[in-house]
Order: structure tokens, then sequence, then C-alpha cells
């Protein structure tokens, strides 16, 4: 065309970057529009609490970009803990997940022998299993691959914990790793989540970002500035109708923001859908400084960035149990991360951050914070006394700061069997829309959540493949 874009990404997150840069690449003409100051929506990382502090506002543990095809190009400067994921007892006990499948089974008893039987498989062939899950559905170049990972994966965590994880240790494990989709444990597909994690950290060991997950977005930005490719930040798109001239739009937006800058033209069957689209469970986060590391009853766990904190598979069951009905656990499940364990960048010498959070019903107002630090301190007593300020995050503000997590819901979409199957709607194409120019390439889209970009590849190549022939 002899003026105007062939493509106007409108939102800046890790989908909506790599969806300009996979156009870019294909020789496409891209501007990105960004409605914050800086590009990378939760690849945010600030001073929040004090100077020479520095926190990852959404997403710290890299689990997914050491395996994503997409992130090699990029050479990201990412640091590998000792063990991607310690998970401690009230005994005074962890249980440690080590890189290697074999010395991770041999720690743990009775549960080793299955722990060994279900894992191996998918950690050992995980890099040919995550492009088979993380596109649209295709002719798998792996079938039989991916259906043995299919049959176990539909089962519930709860279920094949039971069935196939013997022990304490292995099934805790697993629960920990499955509570990960912010869904109740019983609920089929929640032990595809758990298989999934526990084998991308024994493939790429949740890293984590060297100077926070900020520097994976501006790694992105400079790819899309050797491709000539702008970022207009402070740039915020009301509407469709007043983007720059362009043959393709390609929104990184769930569907209550698509909904806003499509005005009028999605009516019909396809709006309607779009309207009823479920979020699930939100997120309480806080944010720490310290005086120290986190007094670990366990030395095992300074081992590692990210910590599980729940006890048992049973008590985790019942938490996230508990927020499915509407509830506040007592005593919550919480993801905790402490990254300055290895990268020292991060604080000032001899201090610390670290960050947890819980899951919550969407949109909830309840303080979480007693509840989350005194978990903590079950496990690490004496960890309040290290604590310098805190910064708490309820879901109203996580959604205010980022608009992609409505309610809280940092996964972009509740991510059951059906939230999966129809992500939007149900359709073989999902990031198309009913106009031909709209392309939606946010988490809303498949694969769903996390950092890995392929929401927006698989949005790109869908443009590319019909509209920006």
């Amino acid at each position: 065309m002899a003026s105007g874009y062939d493509a106007v990404v409108v939102g800046s997150g890790p989908n909506g970057l790599a969806a300009a840069i996979t156009l870019a690449e294909a020789g496409r003409s891209v501007v990105v529009l960004e409605a914050a100051g800086r590009p990378g929506g939760g690849l945010r990382t600030e001073e929040l609490l004090e100077p020479g502090f520095r926190h990852d506002v959404c997403s710290t543990i890299m689990a997914l970009p050491p395996l994503t095809p997409f992130f090699a190009p990029l050479h990201l400067d990412l640091v590998t803990p000792p063990s991607p994921l310690a998970h401690p007892f009230d005994d005074g006990t962890a249980v440690v997940l080590e890189r290697s499948v074999e010395e991770t089974a041999r720690t743990l008893g009775a549960g080793g022998g299955g722990y060994r039987h279900v894992l191996g498989p998918v950690a050992d062939r995980i890099r040919e299993l995550l492009p088979m899950v993380m596109r649209p559905p295709s002719l798998p170049g792996h079938p039989l691959l991916l259906a043995r990972f299919a049959l176990l994966g539909l089962f519930s965590a709860a279920t094949l914990g039971r069935r196939l994880f013997r022990g304490r240790e292995a099934r805790a494990l697993l629960a920990g790793a499955a509570a990960h989709s912010l869904l109740a444990l019983d609920e089929a597909g929640t032990g595809a989540m758990g298989l999934l994690m526990l084998a991308s950290a024994h493939a790429g060991g949740w890293p984590v970002a060297r100077g926070g997950s900020a520097s994976v977005a501006e790694a992105m930005a400079r790819r899309l500035g050797e491709l000539g490719v702008e970022i207009r930040c402070d740039h915020r798109v009301s509407s469709i109708d007043d983007l720059p001239e362009h043959r393709a739009v390609l929104l990184d937006m769930v569907p209550k923001g698509v909904l806003e800058v499509a005005g009028g033209r999605f009516a019909g069957r396809y709006g309607d859908a779009l309207r009823r689209y479920r979020h699930g469970p939100g997120a309480f986060k806080l944010d720490w400084t310290m005086d120290g590391p986190i007094p670990w009853r366990s030395a095992e766990c300074a081992r590692a960035a990210t910590v599980h904190l729940g006890g048992t598979m049973e008590e985790i069951a019942q938490s996230e149990h508990e927020v499915s009905r509407g509830g506040h656990p007592a005593r919550p499940f919480v993801l905790l991360t402490q990254p300055t364990l290895v990268d020292r960048t991060r604080a000032p010498e001899g201090k610390h951050v670290a960050w947890a959070y819980c899951h919550v019903p969407n949109g909830s107002d309840v303080d979480m914070t007693a509840a989350i630090e005194d978990q903590v301190e079950r496990f690490a007593p004496g960890f309040r006394d290290l604590v310098r300020r805190r910064s708490a995050w309820s879901p109203r503000r996580i959604e205010a700061e980022e608009p992609n997590c409505v309610g809280g819901d940092v996964m972009g979409g509740r991510m059951d069997l059906r939230g999966l199957v129809a992500r939007p709607v149900l359709s073989l194409n999902p990031y198309s829309t009913p106009d031909p120019e709209i392309f939606i390439c946010s988490a809303a889209t498949p694969p769903g959540g996390g950092v890995h970009g392929m929401c927006g590849v698989n949005a790109a190549r869908a443009a590319l493949r019909s509209r920006l022939r």
C-alpha cells in the first residue's frame, strides 16, 4: 500500500511484541501502540518500595522462554538457580525438584518410581511436546507423544496424584505445579498443567531474567528496533476507527478490551460470546524488601528461586477448592519467588527482595496480607523480622496496572478444558474475528497465559495467511 502500515499491534505485552516481531520478520510494516509509558505489559520491573530494590510487577520466573524457539534469537540474559523448585513441610524438611528427573525421583522414596515413570517421558521430550500444545489445533508431528500426554493430562491433578504418585513429597510437587492453573485440583485437565510445569522445570530450570523481567521486554523491543518497528508509548487506543491506516490490526487485549475498542463491530453471536468470556480466580500479591534472605527452616529452600507453600497435596487441594467456591482460605496456597538469591543486581549489598501471591475469588477486596505472611512464617520462622517494607496488590490494583488481568486473573481467562478449547470462542482459527481486519493476539487465545509469546506468534501467522498474504 502507498501509505499506512500493513499491521497495527495494540498492546505491547509479550504477546503483542511477539506478534509484531513475527510480522516484521515476514517483511510486513508494523507499528505498536502502547497505553503505558513503556512496553512490556506484565514484563515490568520497578523500584516499588525503596531505591535500589528492583521488583518484578508481575512475571519473574521465566519457565518457558528457555524452551520456546521464539525466544532463542533474542539471547536473553537468564540466571538459572541451582534447583528450580522447593516445597517445604511442617516437619522442617523440604522436597526439592532437581534438573534431573532421576535425581529428583531418588529423593522421593516410595514415590520415586511413579514420578520417574510419569515425568521422565514428558521431560525428555518437552521440546517436541510444547510446539504441539502451544499452537492451534492441527495434525500433531508426534501423535503418540501427544496422545500419551493428553491421556494423562485429562485427569484432574487430584486423581493423577492419587493413582500414579505415591508419597507425600511426589504428590505435593504435582499439586503445587497444578495449582499454577488457578483452578481447583479436582477439575479435569489440571493434571496437564501440573505435568507441563514440572517438565518445564526439569528441562529449562525456571530461571529469572538478570536485572528483572523488564529486560525480556527490552530485548524484544530491541529486536523490533532492528526491524525498523516503532513502539509508540503513552498512546491509548479508545477505538479501532482512530488507528493509523492499516490492513490488519492485532489486539493484545482480552475480550473486555476488544469489545471496548471495537465499538459496534461485533454484534450478534460473536459479540455475545466475547461478553460471556469467563475469567478465573484472581491473585493477591505482596512484594517485600528485606534485610536478609528468608530464614527457611529447611536450608534446601535457599537453593530454589521458586518456593511453593502449602504443605500436603490435600491441604493445597482444600485451599484451591475454597477459592473456587468463592472463599478466602485461612491457609492459602502461596507461590513465592526469591530472585535475589541468584540475581544480586536486584537489591543493595546484603539486602533482598521477594514476592508471593495466593489465589482469591475474581475481583476480591479481602486483604490477604496476614494469611500470606503467616504461611511464609510457618516454614520460615523469623521471616517478618527481616521485612523492611511491603506492598500489597489486590486483584483490583492488579487490573488497574494491567487491564488484561480482569479481576486479578493473571492467566487472561479461565484455564479449564472449556476455556482452552473455546479461547476466546470455539473456532478452528481463534485469532481471527468476523471482521477480516481484526485479530486477537492476547492470552485470551491459545495457548493461554504465561510468558511464551506464542499467542502473538500464532495470531501473526493467522494474519499472514489471510489478511497479509
